[in-house]
């Protein structure tokens, strides 16, 4: 049967939130082409990018959603929309492997939600250490992070209530409540994320800035005070 022919994955909801990704956003989509093609849904939320985000989205997704930007408040907007009983949250930069759906779906038979390993990609060589601590991390504390492709059942992503609505942690925060449903499934599949994140101000400055800003949010700072700082941070190394 041709994959066109197929709807195998039509319980699978991927939901990824945008802004301003007009430059990468049309691969990132045409990379997922082939799960909608076996009848995964795919959702896009975005933050009213003032460039052609949205546009570019129009023909490459199921839907298109537009609201206030913010990752958090994108995510339940567009889980709110989707159709699908299994939630897939991908970042812009994330790529998942050929048999994501297989493993998202051989893992919840066991468990209520789980997350990838990831590989980083780029020019810097520390980037394979990078990845290789965050996957340990993860595994070790059971917390995933939004590029590690994070999914669940519908029914886990109302339990734990969706994403805080918050500027910053949004991931961390839901992991905390997830948690208490149940340990994740650590995936040793791996997804593909651009490193340009941490190549853009430098690898260790970038990790450095990151572990300061989750150890104070476990201490009690406010997300909207760490975004202020990480907004704040960003400025000063792109000047």
């Amino acid at each position: 049967m041709a994959d066109t022919d197929r709807q195998d994955l039509a319980g699978i909801s991927m939901v990824m939130p945008v802004l301003n990704e007009a430059a990468t956003l049309a691969a990132a989509l045409e990379a997922l082409a082939p799960f909608r093609r076996r009848g995964a849904e795919l959702v896009v939320v975005d933050g009213e990018s003032t460039d052609a985000s949205a546009s570019i989205a129009l023909p490459l997704a199921d839907s298109v959603l537009t609201g206030p930007a913010g990752r958090g408040t994108q995510l339940n907007l567009g889980a709110s929309a989707a159709a699908g009983d299994t939630l897939v949250f991908l970042h812009a930069d994330t790529r998942l492997p050929n048999d994501a759906p297989e493993q998202i779906q051989r893992a919840l038979a066991a468990r209520r939600w789980g997350r990838f390993d990831v590989t980083l990609t780029g020019h810097s060589r520390w980037l394979g250490v990078i990845a290789a601590l965050m996957n340990a991390r993860s595994r070790l504390t059971g917390i995933a992070t939004g590029d590690q492709a994070m999914f669940m059942t519908r029914a886990a992503f109302a339990a734990a209530g969706g994403f805080p609505e918050q500027p910053l942690m949004e991931d961390i925060a839901l992991s905390g409540r997830l948690k208490r449903i149940g340990r994740p499934a650590c995936l040793k599949r791996r997804v593909r994320v651009s490193g340009r994140r941490w190549e853009r101000h430098g690898v260790w400055p970038t990790v450095w800035l990151m572990w300061r800003l989750r150890l104070r949010y476990r201490l009690g700072a406010s997300p909207e005070k760490l975004a202020r700082e990480y907004t704040r941070q960003e400025h000063a190394n792109a000047q």
